[in-house]
């Protein structure tokens, strides 16, 4: 395990768990977390031993509830700061979405804001029975740029996408779940185990195959005149050639369990 004084990582068989470590705020953010949370993702992509990350917050109370209020004094005293907070949130979100491999959230309680802004970042997003969504923008007055708007609207459409800013409502996890937001629910005391046990289905399959879904699914959300096919084929034909297809074969017709190793 690494740590910080607010954010948390470890790796177990084969995941990459991040952790927003700010449970008294409700896992509010600091600039400090947003630069971290960057620092620990771009470690997890190189590491081959990371097949999945889980980000998550810590405690029973938040996912992440958003940007920690506390610290706009020192973070946002000057139009430099400013810009040097935005970056790094930016960086933090862009390290989530463009993570190479596959990423679940594990929410339980407050998903607010600058969280759920993270959560749509993943690719798959599991709450426990009490996970609460929102973006309050138009309560505070707030504007919502063009990059966490397109990130949201991707995973909900654009009628939920209105409905969430429009309201700026907390939405319960079965609502969520409606809106595609998220693709479980588990019982509280159940979501840990649930997503360790989900990881790991996903870890002990194919490196490549998974990978290279979440590249071709990444491309078919672009423009059409921005999308890279040659390089969809290419990742492609990179798993026909992969010592693990020749494995996937030979442990199927051996009728055993395949061991993949990712080359």
């Amino acid at each position: 395990m690494t740590q910080t004084s607010k954010m948390l990582s470890r790796k177990e068989n084969g995941v990459g768990y991040v952790i927003f470590n700010n449970p008294e705020r409700h896992n509010a953010v600091s600039l400090e977390m947003w630069e971290s949370c960057a620092t620990i993702l771009n470690g997890f992509a190189k590491d081959p031993e990371v097949r999945v990350a889980v980000i998550t917050g810590a405690g029973e109370k938040a996912f992440v509830s958003g940007a920690d209020i506390s610290k706009f004094g020192e973070e946002r005293s000057s139009e430099a700061a400013v810009t040097r907070y935005n970056d790094a949130v930016e960086r933090g979100y862009a390290a989530v979405h463009d993570f190479p491999k596959p990423t679940i959230a594990m929410i339980r309680g407050y998903c607010i804001g600058g969280g759920m802004g993270l959560a749509s970042c993943c690719d798959l997003r599991i709450c426990a029975e009490n996970a609460r969504f929102a973006v309050p923008a138009a309560k505070l007055g707030l504007g919502y740029g063009y990059p966490g708007v397109k990130r949201l609207m991707d995973v909900v459409g654009p009628s939920f996408t209105k409905e969430i800013f429009y309201t700026a409502r907390q939405f319960d996890a079965e609502e969520a779940r409606t809106m595609g937001l998220v693709n479980r629910i588990v019982p509280n005391d159940k979501l840990e185990s649930y997503v360790k046990d989900y990881a790991a289905t996903i870890s002990a399959n194919a490196p490549l195959t998974v990978d290279s879904i979440k590249f071709i699914v990444g491309e078919l959300l672009k423009d059409e005149s921005k999308r890279d096919l040659e390089a969809c084929d290419e990742i492609v034909a990179r798993c026909f050639t992969s010592s693990d297809y020749q494995e996937g074969r030979k442990a199927f017709m051996e009728k055993r369990k395949p061991v993949f190793t990712g080359r």
